[in-house]
């Protein structure tokens, strides 16, 4: 069924219709979820809320065609708040977040290594910069289209997810210049 009439109907209170609309969006609101905060189960949970929070709230939806922009910005603001959470607690968000048991299925990633470094390359992005990405990469939205949904001018956009990118090819380009392969350390060398 159109997305379109499936909003109208899930406004109207048609749990069947609002939880076809989730089925076909959830992938894609928990990897941005999970590449956000880095925990399986935060991930889980900021989507969980951002769902049962967009349906209690469906019918303030004014387009109906905005529905994924309009989920998405409530998964963002629960990604927030637990990012908030993770500062307000004193918890670092580096090794803990990094860890990985394995590359998602779907994962583009040729090795864990290699899928470990893009990770640790996303994770030195400031959290805005990592929506940007996330929504480009993830959602497939275009630069006015994440304008809109973040609330910025599309010339800010560009600009931040090109500074954004050029962050991370410098992160991995200690990867690359290795072939593939983590450079080796010497013993009192640092890779950055």
């Amino acid at each position: 069924m159109e997305e379109r009439m499936l909003v109208k109907r899930a406004k109207r209170g048609d749990a069947d219709a609002f939880g076809e609309l989730y089925g076909q969006i959830y992938r894609k609101l928990y990897a941005f979820a999970l590449y956000t905060l880095g925990r399986e189960q935060d991930a889980e949970d900021a989507v969980s809320e951002a769902v049962t929070d967009a349906f209690a709230t469906i019918g303030l939806l004014k387009k109906e065609e905005s529905f994924a922009g309009w989920i998405y910005r409530i998964v963002a603001n629960k990604c927030r708040q637990k990012m908030r959470e993770y500062y307000r607690q004193g918890g670092e968000l580096t090794e803990e977040l990094l860890e990985a048991k394995s590359p998602p299925k779907d994962c583009w990633a040729d090795t864990r290594e290699e899928y470990m470094d893009v990770r640790q390359a996303f994770f030195g992005l400031p959290e805005e910069d990592r929506q940007i990405i996330g929504l480009h990469i993830f959602f497939g939205y275009c630069t006015r289209e994440i304008a809109g949904i973040l609330d910025m001018n599309e010339n800010t956009v560009r600009s931040r997810e090109s500074r954004a990118l050029k962050r991370m090819k410098n992160s991995l380009k200690p990867f690359r210049d290795a072939g593939g392969q983590r450079p080796q350390k010497e013993e009192n060398e640092v890779i950055v």
